[in-house]
């Protein structure tokens, strides 16, 4: 019970911190002296909910950054690269129960009930 009244309370405060920051940004959109502070904020929030869709730099094992597009796709070719043709130690130990008989078949029911099952979740 008492850990209900905590997040209650906790709510409650931060309910009434966002509510002052937003009267606050109101007050400040409303500003005569700074008219163009609507446009800076409504940037900042596009700025904010964008995706993250590459890196504008990186740093090689050299330490050399680099911030060329080019150059960050030449060094991404030369991780993969090497990533993919480095040999990986194999120790032959896999081991695999033998299937005496052909695997069963999907039947058409199984899979209408599947998705009837589905559709009713």
């Amino acid at each position: 019970m008492e850990y209900k009244k905590c997040r209650q309370s906790a709510k409650r405060v931060i309910s009434s911190a966002k509510e002052k920051k937003q009267k606050e940004c109101a007050s400040d959109l409303n500003d005569p002296e700074h008219p163009n502070e609507i446009f800076r904020m409504a940037k900042q929030m596009v700025k904010e909910r964008q995706d993250i869709t590459g890196s504008n730099c990186l740093k090689e094992v050299s330490g050399k950054v680099i911030v060329d597009e080019k150059g960050i796709k030449d060094f991404w070719k030369e991780y993969m690269e090497k990533l993919m043709n480095e040999e990986n130690e194999w120790d032959h130990g896999i081991s695999a129960e033998v299937k005496e008989r052909p695997a069963d078949r999907i039947r058409i029911g199984e899979v209408a009930a599947a998705l009837k099952k589905d559709e009713e979740a």
